[in-house]
């Protein structure tokens, strides 16, 4: 069983994909289905927390993560991902990520994973790399599969 499952957002609950204007980054693209993940995982009460290092897009992701889905938001750069990821205990948690620096707390969580697009590190260090794209059900795809780990039944 695990304590937390903390998670990266860009790239795991959204696209990744960077829309830049002239005044900055006016959006994200969200996936649909990973709102149901949380949902699941609250029902079970395993505390979730995203985690992002974009200041820029803060106010974007505070209203997706936090407003909407109701779950805690924490400006980590990624500098201090690791530290930040290890006061939780390595052996307590899943970690959900995209990138190169996601690639060691992917591999020393119990539970590691990546979305299908994630960088190859982070891939490649993963326990489990989900059949869906982030923004399009990784993190969903995510949850079903640590439900399963864990032997809780998520049947409708």
């Amino acid at each position: 069983m695990i304590t937390r499952f903390i998670s990266d957002v860009d790239g795991c609950l959204n696209d990744g994909v960077i829309y830049w204007s002239e005044q900055g980054k006016p959006f994200k693209a969200f996936g649909n289905y990973d709102h149901d993940g949380v949902k699941m995982f609250r029902k079970h009460n395993i505390p979730i927390t995203f985690i992002t290092a974009d200041k820029a897009g803060w106010n974007i992701m505070y209203s997706r993560v936090v407003e909407h889905m109701k779950c805690d938001l924490v400006l980590v750069p990624e500098a201090s991902r690791y530290e930040f990821v290890e006061n939780y205990g390595f052996d307590n948690i899943a970690y959900m990520g995209d990138g190169f620096y996601d690639a060691p707390i992917i591999k020393a969580a119990r539970y590691g994973i990546a979305p299908a697009q994630g960088r190859i590190e982070a891939r490649n260090a993963a326990h489990y790399v989900t059949p869906s794209r982030g923004g399009e059900g990784a993190y969903f795809d995510a949850c079903l599969w640590l439900l399963d780990q864990m032997g809780i039944d998520y049947a409708i």
